[in-house]
């Protein structure tokens, strides 16, 4: 089911989400489809499960296939063992980093997984973003038979909606910053309402540097007014 409205009729005390589920008549909780526009779209899925789930030690064989994909390395630089995935994200499993972990579901399968942190603990990426109290997130489809379905951008809403904003609340902006030549990406951060903003040559361990894009969700606009 297809919700869409135009932006005028978004009430002063209402973000475009609450307004979406308001206007779905108890239907939801709504996805956003495409928020880049005006009208916004947002739609009710009911083929789908969609679920997050912290990662586990029992995740990594997954997490090993997945950063080592060609579509998911070329961005990431992730050819990584399975001894270094345990060395990089069993920290945070057990508490010992604060970065957050998580496994993306479909259905009961899990397809990838994200990340998110404070920019404020990251200085490098504290340039970027306009606030200081910003929360960043990464996200990954590892499995490639679940790309270009529409089912990331309705993933990547679940988690920043149900996991992200309620974790950090109130925190004003959501930010990312993908390469500037991921175009998936980019489409699908645009389409949740992200701007964009600086771009950014952030320097690699091999002496070169990715060029980035500054990536900002408003969440009073856009996810939560309150």
């Amino acid at each position: 089911m297809l919700i869409e409205f135009n932006r005028v009729q978004v009430r002063a005390d209402e973000s475009w989400t609450e307004a979406a589920d308001r206007l779905a008549g108890g239907r939801g909780p709504v996805l956003a489809v495409d928020l880049s526009g005006d009208p916004l779209k947002f739609t009710v899925d009911e083929e789908h499960r969609l679920a997050m789930r912290p990662m586990t030690e029992g995740d990594f064989p997954d997490v090993t296939s997945w950063v080592n994909t060609p579509h998911v390395a070329r961005w990431w630089d992730e050819h990584r063992s399975a001894a270094q995935v345990a060395a990089h994200y069993g920290p945070g499993i057990r508490g010992e980093d604060a970065v957050r972990y998580w496994i993306w579901e479909v259905n009961g399968r899990s397809v990838g997984f994200s990340q998110d942190y404070r920019i404020a603990d990251h200085p490098e990426f504290a340039l970027l973003s306009g606030r200081p109290d910003a929360i960043g997130y990464d996200y990954v489809i590892g499995e490639a038979a679940f790309l270009d379905r529409g089912l990331g951008t309705k993933l990547l809403w679940v988690f920043l909606r149900d996991i992200v904003v309620p974790a950090y609340h109130p925190v004003s902006e959501l930010f990312a910053a993908p390469d500037h030549r991921n175009t998936r990406s980019l489409r699908v951060l645009e389409k949740l309402g992200a701007k964009q903003g600086l771009w950014f040559d952030e320097p690699q361990s091999d002496g070169g540097v990715k060029t980035v894009v500054g990536c900002s969700i408003d969440v009073r606009t856009v996810l939560r007014w309150g």
